[in-house]
């Protein structure tokens, strides 16, 4: 077995964010020397990752769409007192597709698989065996860092591929179904239509804390379903997690949690929306940036994605004072409300807050007007102070 390999850029991590360096290196700068390490036996692991048409640059259309194994004109969501169709095309890519697609457009010998890094730095990798891999650079991409250093609530959630007896008859993904109970926080199902009898469902939690009981939320969908009328023939596929909702805490010590001086992506690096928890539209960015680089030193990697990361996280301080309004100022059973008012807001502003490019006017509307949880509530989270939410709304 080779004791040290050599590569320019060596990344840690097959996930989504180290898969969308690999396949933009492989595209754009197919001369460097490229290695992706993954400690599982895939690329991308077990997820279904969605995104909106306005979440991604034009320029960065030709690398994502060729991830995408199902798309749709509009979507729906539906809440107890409103009821909406949207008409922004709406893409989901399955780990699946992100697999093969990784796999063919690198060379066999850039991919290891079942190779878990036991030390990374910024320009070597060690592993359990002794071997190493020695890099120009070194981006980590393993997933979260320390998040006791951040303020957070929790997107938590379940979600299972069923094939039904008969067809559904949704012709586009339902993105928020808040008219079910509310249990937990502010709870909806997502339902994914990827074929006349096949369906993705998820039953979805902000919630205040990560802990998940997956035979209860298995149980609930299942409860769900069959209120449908949907009968199951059998469950495809399922994943379960829980993505934190930023609300605060210091970013230069979450980032230096994941490895001082070692250049990061993805959730590693703080690269999330701080509300949804989704960290697709930052790791296409920070592909971008990485393969823009004409240094590729290991300072210089390390440099330009700390720059981005934090004047990421300096940009959305307004998505992270409406988290607080929602976990702090309202009633966890009440925290639809919130929802269901912003989504009686213009379609393009919807679109701009969640691909994070929300303008000040998009700002001022959102928080025009009577806020849907008290005044004091809300007034204290927007300073930044803890409230009791176990408090009947006003």
């Amino acid at each position: 077995m080779e004791r040290v390999r050599h590569c320019d850029l060596a990344i840690v991590g097959g996930g989504l964010a180290g898969g969308l360096i690999a396949l933009a290196m492989a595209k754009r700068r197919p001369d460097a020397r490229v290695l992706l390490i993954e400690g599982g036996e895939t690329i991308g692991g077990n997820h279904v990752w969605s995104f909106f048409d306005s979440d991604i640059a034009p320029e960065d259309r030709a690398l994502v769409m060729p991830l995408v194994a199902h798309q749709w004109e509009g979507y729906h969501v539906l809440f107890p007192g409103h009821r909406r169709k949207l008409g922004a095309r709406y893409h989901s890519i399955t780990s699946d597709q992100f697999d093969r697609v990784v796999r063919a457009a690198l060379p066999p010998e850039a991919v290891l698989t079942g190779r878990r890094a036991i030390g990374v730095g910024a320009r070597a990798v060690v592993f359990a065996d002794g071997t190493r891999v020695e890099a120009t650079g070194v981006i980590d991409t393993r997933g979260a860092g320390d998040l006791s250093l951040l303020d957070c609530g929790w997107q938590k959630f379940l979600g299972q591929e069923l094939v039904l007896s008969e067809p559904h008859g949704l012709q586009r993904p339902v993105v928020m179904d808040a008219t079910v109970a509310q249990h937990d926080g502010y709870r909806f199902v997502y339902l994914l239509p990827f074929g006349p009898n096949r369906l993705f469902v998820e039953d979805t939690y902000y919630s205040d804390t990560p802990t998940l009981d997956r035979d209860l939320l298995a149980d609930r969908i299942a409860g769900y379903v069959g209120s449908r009328g949907w009968t199951v023939e059998r469950i495809e596929g399922e994943e379960r997690g829980a993505l934190p909702v930023v609300m605060g805490g210091d970013f230069e010590a979450y980032w230096r949690s994941g490895g001082a001086g070692v250049a990061k992506a993805g959730v590693r690096a703080g690269l999330l929306h701080p509300t949804t928890g989704y960290s697709l539209p930052d790791a296409v960015r920070t592909a971008r940036i990485v393969t823009d680089l004409r240094d590729g030193s290991a300072g210089a990697l390390h440099d330009a994605l700390h720059a981005f990361a934090a004047k990421s996280w300096a940009a959305r301080g307004f998505y992270r004072l409406l988290d607080r309004m929602l976990f702090r100022a309202a009633v966890p059973t009440e925290r639809y409300r919130i929802l269901e008012r912003f989504y009686r807001l213009d379609e393009g502003l919807v679109g701009r807050f969640y691909a994070g490019h929300a303008t000040r006017l998009d700002k001022a509307r959102i928080l025009a007007g009577k806020p849907p949880v008290p005044i004091g509530r809300a007034v204290a989270a927007m300073v930044g102070r803890r409230t009791d939410t176990k408090d009947q709304v006003a």
